[in-house]
This record gives C-alpha cells, sequence and structure tokens, in this order.
C-alpha cells in the first residue's frame, strides 16, 4: 500500500503547510511562482520538511515538464537522458522541464558537472533537495547557477494542521475510525521531531498495531506510538556539517556557563554516535582556553575525564563526560592564558624576534661563560618569598604585558600576586 504521508500529499501551492518564510505573501517564492518564473534552485533542509512536495508543486503550478531523480540510485546516464528530452521539449515546444534530483549531495563531481551547462542554457530547470549544506556538498560552478532556499523543520502547529488534513482526507484513516487524544497527539508530535513523512507514516504503523474497540474505533495509545516509532535516531551526522553544528553548540555552552545546555548538546552527540573521546579531548582544550586560570583545576579535571573515558568507554562514559561538562560549564571562565599566546605569537610573526639577554643565556662552555653568558642573573630561591625583580625579557621589549588576569575565580589571586610582584607593569 501507498505510504500514508504518500497519499495526503498537496495537490496545489494553497495546501502546502509550512515554510511562511518563503511561500507566505509576499515571500520571495511565492512570488517567484505567481510570475511563472522558476530558476534553478536547492532546497536545503532537514527531511521531511516538504523539499520533495514543493518541488512537485511548483512543476504543477508553471505547467512544467516533470522528472525525478534520485541521486543514491541514478548516474551521469539517467541525467543525460533527461537533459536529452529537455533539449527536445525546450527547442520544438519553448517549454519549460524541471528535472528534481532529491539528496543531490549524493552526486560526485562528475554527475554535477553533466548539470552544468543545461542549466545555464535554461535548457532544463534544476530544484535539487538536500540534508546537508550546499556549501560544502555542491560543486560551486552549480551552486553559482542556483538560488539555495533553506527550508525548517515543522512547528508543532503546522504538524498539527497537517495531521487534520490527513485524518479527515484519508479514506483508510476514515474507515478505521482512528482516535488519537490530546496527550498522545503531542507524544506523536515529540517523536516527530518536525519531520511530517516520519510523524504520518509512524502513525500509520501505530493504527495497525491496534485492534479496534467495540465501537469499531481504532484509539492510539502513547505506548502504541512508542511501539511503532520505536527509537528515533538522533539527528546528527558525524562527518557532516551537523557533527561541527552541535560541537559548537557544546563548546559554546560551556563556555557561556550553562551546564543544562552543555548536557543536552552533550547528549546529542552521544545518541547520535559520536565518539567519547573526541568529545572528552575538546573538553581539555575548553578547560585551558576558556575557564584557564580561573580554575587550574579545570585542566587536571579535563585530562582526568579523558583518561577514564579511555579506561571505562561506553556507556559508563557519558557519567564521566556528563560530570566534566558540568564542571567545566559551571566553572569561573578567564581567556587570558589564550589571548596570551596569541599576543606574543602574534609578535613572533611579525619578526620581533631580539636576542636573549646575556644574563638568560645558558652557559655550558668556558667559552660562553668569558663572552658573560649568564653572567649577573640572580637564582629567584635565594630571595626572600622566592621573586627577584630582574629582566626577563629583550631590551626592546621590557614594558610589554602579554598575560592580563581577569578578576574571576584563582586569576583575582594571581593578579593581585603579580601586580605586587610587578610594580612598574601595568596589567
Amino acid at each position: 500500500m501507498v505510504p500514508l504521508a504518500e497519499r495526503v500529499r498537496p495537490k496545489a501551492i494553497a495546501e502546502f503547510v509550512g515554510q511562511d518564510h518563503l511561500l507566505g505573501a509576499g515571500k520571495p517564492l511565492r512570488i517567484l511562482i505567481q510570475s511563472s518564473s522558476i530558476p534553478s534552485m536547492i532546497f536545503w533542509g532537514p527531511p521531511g520538511c516538504g523539499k520533495t512536495t514543493l518541488a512537485r508543486l511548483i512543476a504543477g503550478s508553471v505547467q512544467a515538464e516533470f522528472f525525478q531523480l534520485n541521486a543514491v540510485s541514478s548516474g551521469v546516464q539517467e541525467v543525460r537522458k533527461v537533459i536529452e528530452r529537455a533539449e527536445v521539449h525546450y527547442r520544438k515546444l519553448n517549454a519549460q522541464t524541471i528535472l528534481f534530483i532529491d539528496e543531490i549531495h549524493r552526486f560526485n563531481k562528475a554527475q554535477q558537472d553533466a548539470l552544468l551547462h543545461s542549466v545555464e542554457d535554461g535548457i532544463l530547470t534544476l530544484i535539487g533537495a538536500t540534508t546537508e549544506n550546499p556549501s560544502f556538498e555542491v560543486i560551486s560552478p552549480l551552486l553559482s547557477r542556483c538560488l539555495v532556499y533553506t527550508l525548517h523543520a515543522l512547528l508543532v502547529p503546522e504538524l498539527n494542521a497537517i495531521l487534520d488534513h490527513a485524518l479527515a482526507a484519508d479514506p483508510e484513516m476514515a474507515k478505521r475510525s482512528l482516535v488519537i487524544a490530546e496527550p498522545e497527539r503531542a507524544l506523536l508530535m515529540v517523536l516527530a521531531s518536525g519531520d511530517a513523512r516520519m510523524m504520518l507514516n509512524g502513525l500509520e504503523t501505530a493504527s495497525r498495531l491496534v485492534r479496534p474497540d467495540a465501537k469499531g474505533r481504532t484509539v492510539v495509545s502513547g505506548q502504541t506510538l512508542r511501539d511503532a516509532f520505536q527509537r528515533r535516531t538522533a539527528n546528527y551526522d558525524k562527518g557532516g556539517e551537523e557533527h561541527y553544528n552541535i560541537i559548537s553548540a557544546f563548546i559554546k555552552s560551556m563556555r557561556g556557563s550553562d551546564p543544562d545546555a552543555a548536557v543536552y548538546w552533550l547528549a546529542r552527540m552521544l545518541e547520535g554516535g559520536e565518539d567519547p573521546k573526541f568529545i572528552a579531548r575538546r573538553m581539555i582544550i575548553l578547560a585551558s582556553e576558556d575557564v584557564g586560570n580561573a580554575d587550574p583545576h579545570a585542566l587536571t579535571l579535563a585530562t582526568t575525564c579523558f583518561s577514564a573515558v579511555d579506561f571505562v568507554g561506553m556507556p559508563e562514559a557519558r557519567i564521566i563526560l556528563a560530570q566534566a561538562a558540568t564542571y567545566l560549564a559551571s566553572a569561573p571562565k578567564s581567556n587570558a592564558s589564550y589571548m596570551s599566546i596569541e599576543s606574543a605569537m602574534g609578535d613572533v610573526r611579525k619578526g620581533l624576534t631580539p636576542e636573549v639577554p646575556l644574563h638568560l643565556r645558558n652557559a655550558p662552555t668556558e667559552l660562553m661563560k668569558s663572552l658573560s653568558y649568564g653572567a649577573g642573573y640572580k637564582y629567584s630561591h635565594d630571595f626572600p618569598g622566592h621573586f627577584v625583580d630582574q629582566q626577563y625579557l629583550p631590551d626592546s621589549m621590557q614594558q610589554k604585558v602579554y598575560y592580563h588576569p581577569s578578576d574571576e575565580g584563582m586569576e583575582l589571586t594571581i593578579k593581585e600576586r603579580l601586580h605586587a610582584w610587578w610594580k612598574g607593569k601595568k596589567r
């Protein structure tokens, strides 16, 4: 049987739900459709947000010949056949052909190259659909010939509207007298996670797991929905853009001192199958870059976290990662150490490399000693408080200050100590 999502697919633009930023009154895609002026374009968005439906509706609205290929199962040969057909259609009838390629990011460079001339000459209009960032997955020459429209995951009100339409319009659902109460409907929205196709097909599967009651109604329970959906796979591609988006959100949440957000993004990565040691390594970097000397213990804890994760492995490693993530998120923050090395390396790269002062040089030979290497060096531990005021930077750089401690955590104590030692330097 044809799946429910396919059976209730909209037949006209007016029936399409969602993507109001593109299809609302006065919005760009709506204007193009109304003017029957359809350029080549890429639809970028998550699964089940309406990319395929929209492509079909556009083709129907401008009465263009429509071909659909899937990049997983099609190659250059199939593309060329469509181009040949489009050339005849274009030259003899002066009519538009729309080629819709689903999962266009799976086409390799040669396959994408095959589209270039036909798209540029207007022989066919390309509509590509991708769940991956087209900046990374579509070759630049093809990308420059297409408009890129970002589609969003559907919101709960939009999913509810689609669900209401399906229950009312589909004869099979009506025949089963499907009943889904508000709590179960809310659960369905959570399980769908913005994906209309998953919502509809999951609901249809759930309805088949239930026997009609005495009144002939098919009442769908929460447990039935969970059984039908089983476990939703986290939207996480370890090799794609989402990998970088989520690790970025994780790091920024810890830097921003939000342990709740940090744990959430950690869960997303772990559920998506991310290597826990990759996560632990990133926390070691953050402990030094963003916590620094405001809490020197943070680096020790993060390094220990990596070792513990390596020893223990999943699933218990999740507990260790959560402990480290919540600690780092809750710790006082300072990037002063990070900024100090960046500033110092910047000076070195600019050529600021004067000679090492003589009293700081190593003097392992008599010749070096005769040249005053090491002469006049004061050994700190010979002085009260294990400190002596002497010059450690080259003469031309004596007033340089790279490290500016913050007033956070332990770094305030460090700042006060440095002010007491180096009274002539302003930090």
